[in-house]
């Protein structure tokens, strides 16, 4: 399966994590410091956010949820 390919702030939260649990990795474009990069999000029992610096785990699909709301990943719609 390819990965789903957003742009940041673009896609509903709730959508990507239900894209996630289904087993479909999201390849999040955006850019820091003028410069654009990739985040890869992933779950296979533990929530992964696995940025060009550092790979952050959550253990739940809320501590998911705050990461995407935090770096703007995704929005919040309804």
């Amino acid at each position: 399966m390819e990965p789903l390919v957003v742009d940041a702030g673009a896609a509903d939260i709730e959508a990507l994590l239900d894209a996630l649990e289904a087993g479909r990795r999201v390849v999040v474009r955006t850019e820091f410091l003028g410069s654009a990069h990739e985040v890869t999000l992933r779950y296979d029992g533990t929530w992964y956010c696995d940025t060009p610096t550092r790979l952050h785990r959550h253990d739940s699909r809320e501590e998911m949820r705050r990461c995407l709301e935090r770096q703007g990943y995704g929005a919040e719609t309804g």
